[in-house]
């Protein structure tokens, strides 16, 4: 990619869709120059109901990101979510076949596609297939086999597979608005690469990103991804429960969320009241702000303790020396720190988008960690190809090679 391309992350969410422009500076160092969003009209729980509707909403947003940084959009790297993504580890042998036993790129390639042999419906498709560690000759914790000499060959990898229809519906969704989709990119994994540190990843850590419609959570251990979960449960119940209780609109609720909500109650004074709108002409009426937050802690509590249970039902609780990550818009609800150190038991943070120079203000905010990893990986991606490319091979492994030397460069 010359100094002068841009590259583009699309998160499309299901309460608001996110294009973030990174484009190179002289010195060849990619910043992030613009950013857009629009509300989503056509998604629920990160899966497409109306195409018309997210078309729209693409092209107001990608047109708001451009008009900041001055340039054009051609093509796009789109996040994916739902609840349809399945996360799964396994393993993967094949014997070295080099000469003199010495590891080549064919024997990564190799081992790599006997991992990722699994079977899987007819209505799904691997997404990502990311390597967790290599084994060879029974030594294990192996970040990168190429070069070292050896007889038996192992990989451990993590496989993310998502329903094809999901996918299909998103890439035709974007090529209607005019763009290429160049890529689609898991959206925790590409939150993942904006917000966490490697220290992070190495000691085990757990990412949850806060959405509208979903909670996206990814298991970091080794600097390698052990764990992935969709769950439809976000933001947007939050505000339901609240429309329900206090029988107001839903768009009244969701202001009062984020003018007034808490969801922990140590965090408020007792005497603090909230006016909530009343339906019919009714006269607005009053209610205590304990009472609010009584009614967000519930459902945050619902949300934390169900990720608690599956991840430490996998075993993986008592790994997480890095603690816990939450980013996206719901990770800003006050509280959601304190209640989250509460239930899990570890220390947590929130997670804004590493600095990388340009709007610095604009970009780095937990609203923006998809979009901007989403452009990170687009430029990891890129490098990887223009160093691959005098030497490129065509056959089924490319794919899935591009994405293991991409996973090599950082490991997590």
């Amino acid at each position: 990619m010359s100094a002068q391309e841009v590259i583009v992350g699309l998160d499309i969410g299901t309460s608001k869709i996110c294009a973030v422009i990174g484009e190179y500076n002289h010195n060849g160092m990619l910043e992030i120059t613009g950013v857009g969003t629009a509300p989503s009209r056509g998604l629920r729980r990160g899966v497409v109901i109306n195409i018309e509707a997210t078309v729209k909403s693409i092209i107001t947003a990608i047109e708001a990101a451009e008009l900041m940084s001055g340039r054009e959009v051609d093509e796009v790297y789109s996040g994916l979510a739902g609840g349809d993504i399945e996360g799964i580890n396994s393993r993967g042998v094949v014997a070295v076949t080099g000469r003199g036993r010495e590891i080549a790129n064919e024997d990564v390639e190799r081992v790599i596609d006997a991992a990722k042999t699994i079977v899987i419906p007819m209505d799904r498709e691997v997404l990502h297939v990311i390597p967790q560690e290599f084994i060879v000759d029974n030594q294990g914790g192996v970040k990168n086999p190429i070069g070292m000499m050896g007889v038996r060959l192992e990989a451990e990898v993590h496989i993310i597979t998502g329903a094809i229809s999901s996918a299909q519906n998103i890439v035709k969704c974007i090529n209607r608005s005019g763009f290429k989709a160049c890529d689609l990119v898991l959206e925790p994994l590409a939150s993942a690469r904006a917000v966490l540190s490697n220290d992070e990843k190495e000691l085990g850590v757990l990412l949850i990103d806060l959405g509208c419609g979903t909670s996206d959570v990814m298991v970091f251990l080794n600097g390698a991804p052990y764990y992935t979960e969709v769950f439809p449960l976000g933001g947007e119940q939050v505000t339901n429960d609240l429309s329900i209780m206090l029988k107001t609109p839903i768009e009244a609720a969701e202001k009062i969320k984020l003018q007034s909500g808490c969801c922990y109650q140590e965090l408020i004074q007792p005497e603090e009241e909230v006016l909530i709108p009343s339906v019919g002409g009714r006269a607005p009426r009053r209610i205590m702000r304990s009472d609010l937050t009584e009614i967000i802690q519930s459902r945050m509590q619902e949300i934390y303790g169900l990720i608690r249970s599956k991840v430490d039902e996998k075993g993986f609780l008592k790994m997480l020396g890095g603690g816990v990550v939450l980013t996206g818009g719901g990770a800003l609800l006050p509280g959601a720190i304190e209640l989250a150190m509460e239930i899990f038991g570890l220390p947590t943070r929130l997670g804004y988008p590493v600095k990388m120079g340009g709007l610095v203000e604009e970009y780095r905010h937990p609203a923006f960690s998809t979009g901007v990893g989403l452009v990170m990986y687009a430029d990891n991606q890129t490098e990887i190809r223009e160093i691959k490319k005098p030497k490129e091979k065509k056959g089924s492994f490319k794919n899935v090679f591009d994405r293991m030397k991409d996973w090599f460069k950082e490991f997590i």
